[in-house]
């Protein structure tokens, strides 16, 4: 068998199948560079997100008909304009200023009641479990080796994605996995569900003293665990929530979900006045950890590790004044209709019959391809004008004029204050980083998550603002980019704006409160080999 070098880890390997008995993994070094190549169509998608009802009506009738109304009323002339400087009486006709100000008060009330009425968020809560769950990446590779069901090579395997990975020594795993010998069954399963979405949730609702029975809508989110009766069912029972609640269980959409929960709770807030809405994201790793030697499905158990977040939102105005952030963007690409993006994260079994999540060797070039498109119909909604200008001239000298220039890389640093992006491997986390040209700084949150909680799936970006709010870095104002990928194959965006400075130690409640002074850490640079 050829040589296997893994000087990244596995999510950006490329795989090439010999034969039945043997495999090639070439690394790709970094993600396609998605923005040297992007498509008119969906720059103007971006911009059609940004065309409602309520911006068409504000800027095409009601400006418009208000400077109609005062010239009408005060008979100014263009002409005459420097006579408002001296003349003191303007001649005003009464007729005219009821009709004027009748029809303008109509349409100001149509636009009030068209404008999107805002989402606030109230307050999030990130599940934290007890100590005796912590795992070290020295326990969890004796944990693989003593458990006999994997072969040496396999073995060695993990071992050196593992110790590339990221992740540090105090990640969690169930108690299902932990057992000597491992307990995989359906009540360790629930046991884990209900520890996660109950401690994220009697958290939530301590933080923002919201009782269970005010909530109007839910929505669970966990991609690989959907029992009968459901997770949101488990969460109405446990809580006693009301007959009337409007409740959602997702599952199968991969690490992106929890954005995709957050976009149906705004349209179903926006469809609900007066509301709360509760978002669960989380992922059950004990009938999911993978038993085989199929190399292809090994990644799952090196960096997927335990956790989940619960998320308040509102659509009261009242709400307002204390919560944190308010939502203003959300963006969600899909591409399923392409056959290698939906096939590339498969679950499925292998040739012995053992179930798992299976990564093709064109992951990086689908994920590349998602977060080009998601980004450039994001561009249009969050850049400011300035670099917005520079993206389209540049795009359409490329494009139509076929001239041969550099693409302008647009600065989104000049949109967003945080980044928050999902923390699902170290080299991916790489090549975003330098394709977006982000500092460290602006990564941190993304990589220390990745080393104190793993890859915890569509919580991860949670942790990640809670990390930033530990710092202390969040001031009133400062914009927020969330942005997530997964399975089938979709990466979504969230954007948020802070409603009020988060002082340090707000919260005891916060994942990072008692290890955030421990951080960053820093982490020993790979060094090719020879």
């Amino acid at each position: 068998m050829g040589s296997i070098e893994m000087d990244k880890e596995r999510l950006t390997a490329e795989m090439a199948f010999k034969d039945s008995s043997s495999v090639v993994i070439k690394i790709r070094q970094k993600l396609p560079d998605f923005l040297q190549s992007v498509k008119l169509k969906y720059v103007k998608l971006g911009y059609g997100y940004s065309i409602n009802a309520a911006t068409v009506l504000k800027f095409g009738v009601v400006l418009p008909l208000l400077v109609a109304t005062v010239v009408q009323i005060t008979g100014l002339k263009f002409d005459n304009v420097s006579e408002l400087w001296t003349s003191r009486a303007l001649l005003v006709d009464t007729a005219t200023v009821v009709t004027c100000s009748a029809v303008l008060l109509f349409l100001l009330g149509v636009y009030w009641a068209k404008k999107p009425s805002p989402v606030y968020l109230v307050d999030f809560a990130c599940y934290k479990p007890e100590d005796e769950r912590k795992m070290s990446v020295e326990s969890f590779l004796e944990m693989t080796e003593d458990n006999g069901k994997f072969e040496e090579e396999t073995v060695q395997f993990q071992r050196r994605i593992s110790t590339r990975s990221g992740l540090g020594d105090e990640t969690y795993l169930p108690r299902g996995i932990t057992s000597r010998p491992p307990n995989l069954c359906m009540k360790e399963a629930r046991a884990e569900a209900e520890a996660v979405m109950f401690g994220a949730l009697d958290s939530l609702f301590s933080k923002t003293g919201v009782k269970p029975a005010e909530i109007g809508i839910l929505i669970v989110n966990c991609s690989l665990f959907n029992p009968t009766p459901s997770l949101s069912a488990m969460i109405v029972n446990h809580y006693k929530l009301r007959t009337d609640i409007r409740s959602y269980n997702l599952g199968g959409m991969g690490c992106s979900a929890g954005l995709i929960s957050v976009d149906l709770a705004k349209h179903l807030l926006k469809a609900n006045p007066n509301t709360y809405a509760v978002v669960v994201s989380t992922e059950n790793i004990t009938l999911n950890w993978y038993f085989g030697n199929d190399r292809s499905m090994l990644l799952c158990n090196c960096i997927f590790r335990m956790g989940g977040a619960a998320v308040l939102l509102s659509n009261k105005s009242r709400d307002r004044s204390r919560s944190k952030y308010e939502l203003v963007h959300t963006v969600r690409t899909h591409k399923g209709a392409d056959d290698n993006s939906y096939n590339c994260v498969y679950q499925r079994e292998d040739d012995k019959g053992t179930i798992g999540v299976s990564l093709a060797r064109e992951l990086m070039a689908v994920a590349g391809d998602a977060l080009k498109t998601n980004i450039t119909t994001l561009g249009p909604l969050v850049l400011p004008f300035s670099e917005q200008f520079m993206f389209f001239v540049t795009l359409v000298r490329r494009k139509l004029m076929k001239a041969n220039v550099k693409p302008y890389i647009p600065d989104f640093k000049k949109a967003f204050e945080h980044f928050c992006i999902h923390a699902g491997g170290r080299a991916v986390l790489d090549a975003l980083q330098k394709n977006l040209q982000l500092s460290e700084w602006h990564m941190e949150p993304s990589r220390m998550t990745l080393h104190r909680f793993g890859n915890t799936s569509s919580s991860s970006l949670w942790y990640e603002l809670a990390y930033t709010e530990a710092k202390g870095r969040v001031s009133r104002g400062d914009r927020v980019w969330q942005i997530a990928f997964g399975s089938g194959f979709k990466c979504n965006s969230a954007v948020w704006r802070a409603l009020r400075a988060i002082p340090l130690g707000e919260s005891g409640d916060n994942p990072w409160a008692d290890s955030i002074d421990r951080y960053p850490v820093r982490f020993p640079v790979d060094t090719p080999k020879p």
